[in-house]
């Protein structure tokens, strides 16, 4: 069924069950084979891109409706989860639905909350639902073309992700569960986007005392297997609460 017929038909029901004028835009991080990379769809009859997306349940507060948009499009629970900016400029949405009726739901003037998710990408399974016809991994470096003010958004939460960086742990949501320090600095050095001592960055984060050290090495390549880490869940979660004593 076409894009056009399937937004009409949902208008109806949307009026009923969801807050007027209030949207939910999730900017879903991933960390895979050495990138970062964000989840977009692209929509049915439109040569566009969109982050994935939703409106507030009247039953329901923003948090329970930000998780229950991620877990429809990854499957994925219990994940982290930051609201970092509303967005609200005039006519965000008007253009891309200029050839609908009036009364559309998805044509009227809507308040966008920002949230962006941490997400383990060996643990995500994607849906394509009704609206889109594609549900994909993009490097942050290599976006497609993306709909209404949605590119914004997605460079504000990078924006935002690489501020709390500076005071609060990041990996644990998109690391697996055991990691290399070199994967783990890796990581860093891509979401900062520059390059990291290797040397200040062992010391550092090692005195963080937020990593636990197995008895295991990373196997196989020609070099010596490097050693590998956990976080330590309980210290992680108190470095969460209450920041770091020093950024990047």
């Amino acid at each position: 069924m076409e894009l056009k017929k399937i937004l009409e038909e949902k208008s109806a029901e949307a009026w009923d069950i969801y807050i007027p004028n209030l949207s939910i835009d999730c900017v879903i991080f991933g960390f895979h084979d050495g990138n970062l990379k964000v989840l977009l769809t692209k929509f049915k009859d439109k040569n566009l891109w969109a982050l994935p997306g939703g409106y507030v349940l009247k039953t329901e507060n923003l948090l329970q409706a930000a998780n229950r948009i991620l877990y429809n499009r990854t499957g994925a629970e219990n994940i982290f989860l930051q609201q970092f900016r509303v967005f609200g400029d005039l006519n965000r949405s008007e253009g891309f639905f200029e050839e609908y009726p009036e009364a559309l739901w998805h044509k009227q003037r809507f308040i966008s909350i920002g949230f962006y998710a941490l997400v383990n990408y060996s643990q995500v399974n994607l849906v394509v639902d009704d609206l889109s016809e594609a549900c994909e991994w993009k490097s942050i470096d290599e976006l497609p073309d993306l709909m209404m003010d949605h590119k914004s958004i997605f460079e504000r939460a990078l924006k935002t992700l690489r501020e709390q960086l500076n005071y609060q742990p990041i990996g644990y949501s998109l690391l697996s569960e055991k990691f290399t320090m070199p994967e783990l600095q890796k990581l860093y050095e891509i979401i900062l986007d520059k390059k990291l001592n290797r040397g200040n960055f062992y010391r550092k984060i090692l005195r963080y005392d937020i990593l636990e050290k197995l008895d295991e090495s990373r196997k196989g390549g020609a070099h010596k297997a490097p050693d590998l880490y956990k976080f330590d869940f309980d210290k992680y979660q108190v470095a969460l609460e209450t920041g770091l004593s020093e950024g990047w």
